[in-house]
């Protein structure tokens, strides 16, 4: 089996038995983003507890779309919210890599399947919601518990 099958092979896994989705936190903060050049949407909330992410999501869309969104919530679901900022920054780092990948691919586990994505600019876009939605809230509950 070809690497690119193998890592096409993990987004349809993903997006068959996709994990954490359902919106299941009652507290956080909600944020709701959309791809208007495909529809693909998500709403997230995210919360810090015991200085831990909590994330939980319902999203709709293509398989890139709601594979990222599954593998998102598996790196960091109950993780430090410093290493969720961190793992977010690599994420993009592989989607703006353009098929090449990065040093701390590693780091990413099943969502290094996207380098072919990242390859295909109007795909980049879809990998990417979910994790744009997750910085957006996480910096939301940065800010509030700083005030």
């Amino acid at each position: 089996m070809s690497i690119d099958n193998l890592y096409q092979e993990i987004i349809l896994e993903h997006y068959r038995h996709p994990q954490g989705k359902g919106i299941s936190l009652e507290n956080g903060v909600e944020v709701h983003h959309v791809n208007p050049s495909c529809g693909d949407e998500i709403t997230l909330r995210a919360a810090i507890m015991d200085e831990k992410v909590g994330v939980s999501y319902d999203n709709t869309g293509c398989s890139i779309s709601q594979a990222s969104a599954s593998m998102m919530w598996e790196l960091v679901h109950g993780k430090p919210a410093t290493e969720v900022l961190a793992l977010e920054a690599e994420f993009l780092a592989l989607m703006q890599s353009k098929g090449q990948g990065t040093d701390e691919d590693e780091s990413l586990s099943d969502a290094i399947a996207f380098v072919g994505v990242s390859q295909f600019p109007a795909r980049v876009k879809c990998a990417l919601l979910p994790w744009m939605a997750l910085k957006d809230a996480l910096l939301q509950n940065l800010r509030s518990n700083n005030e």
